[in-house]
């Protein structure tokens, strides 16, 4: 059994900064911020493994910061200078895949936090 809750959605201005958090039930290898916006598909956004090494969607790069707290079993993800097509449910996803740059090594989900960027 797994359980992943997120939190730290909220509604701001472009240009405005959101953190969001996760907390897990297990620790996992990897884990990793996935989102969707209205009638697109499902996307990954960033992810990590339990040495701190991290990834990012092009998309996201220089504005993101993933990290984790081990001991804690969380996931955040710091984000900066957010634009509209940031808008979208952020979910949190845990695995134990060998990379953790692809979708495939995450098995666990969390329900999502709505993030909302106004132009």
């Amino acid at each position: 059994q797994e359980k992943l809750v997120e939190s730290g959605g909220g509604s701001v201005q472009a240009g405005g900064s959101l953190r969001l958090s996760c907390v897990a039930s297990n620790r996992r290898a990897c884990m990793g911020w996935f989102r969707q916006a209205p009638g697109k598909e499902r996307e990954g956004v960033a992810g990590i493994d339990t040495r701190d090494r991290s990834n990012y969607a092009d998309s996201v790069k220089g504005r993101f910061t993933i990290s984790r707290d081990n001991a804690k079993n969380t996931l955040y993800l710091q984000m900066t200078n957010l634009k509209p097509d940031d808008t979208g449910i952020y979910y949190c996803a845990a695995g134990d895949g060998l990379y953790c740059d692809r979708f495939a090594s995450y098995r666990y989900w969390g329900q999502g936090t709505q993030v909302t960027v106004s132009s």
